[in-house]
């Protein structure tokens, strides 16, 4: 599977937002990454339910929405109803994991956890078959712009090895520091979701580093 592309709109220009949603619909792009922030979980504040479910109108491809959130099966049921293909909650914020997951399928959703970078791989060795998608981050979560941590490259080769034995499918992806530099690398090592924000926002052509990520030269056997 050639690995996918998921802009954040975290990175888009507010002011503007439905131009650069249909820039994402009209460019080799694969999903929306929408980031929420509670300001508890994490320090910043982003955005919620009326801002997605309006950005939901213009989108033409899957919404991938990471929930940087305390609590978050309070608001799975919104989520999926503003218009969440994907949900992922961390594995830090749950204390019923596996309850999680299965609240997010019950709402049509596919269901992803995310590992802050001191989370180690091992711990969804028993939930690894029943999720869609591992996020691993490679930054602390909260703040954009942040530099890759190189330790998050021995994180994607365990899991791969890990979803290998039990659910080859799965969707791993990697969000923070990803650009044109690591690309290559971070799918050799077994990513086959890439996050970008600032590397395609701050671009002078988006839709040009879109498609350079997307078509970058890549010589793994995960993809």
């Amino acid at each position: 599977m050639k690995h996918l592309i998921a802009p954040s709109i975290l990175s888009a220009d507010f002011a503007n937002l439905q131009h650069d949603l249909e820039m994402i619909n009209n460019s080799e792009a694969d999903w929306f990454h929408v980031d929420v922030m509670d300001g508890v979980f994490v320090p910043n504040i982003s955005f919620g339910f009326p801002v997605i479910t309006a950005a939901k109108k213009y989108a033409k491809k899957p919404f991938d929405v990471h929930l940087m959130i305390v609590d978050p099966d309070r608001y799975i049921a919104d989520f999926a109803k503003a218009g969440a293909d994907v949900i992922t909650v961390h594995y830090e914020a749950c204390t019923h994991l596996h309850r999680t997951i299965q609240l997010i399928k019950s709402v049509g959703c596919k269901a992803g956890v995310a590992l802050n970078p001191h989370t180690h791989v091992s711990f969804l060795k028993d939930v690894l078959q029943d999720i869609d998608l591992v996020l691993v981050m490679s930054v602390n979560p909260g703040f954009g712009g942040q530099a890759f941590i190189p330790q998050t490259l021995n994180k994607l080769k365990e899991l791969r090895q890990m979803a290998l034995q039990v659910n080859p499918n799965l969707y791993i992806e990697v969000d923070g520091g990803v650009g044109i530099h690591n690309v290559a690398s971070l799918v050799e090592a077994g990513a086959n979701v890439l996050v970008a924000g600032n590397a395609v926002f701050g671009a002078s052509n988006p839709t040009q580093m879109i498609a350079d990520l997307k078509n970058i030269q890549i010589n793994a056997e995960y993809i």
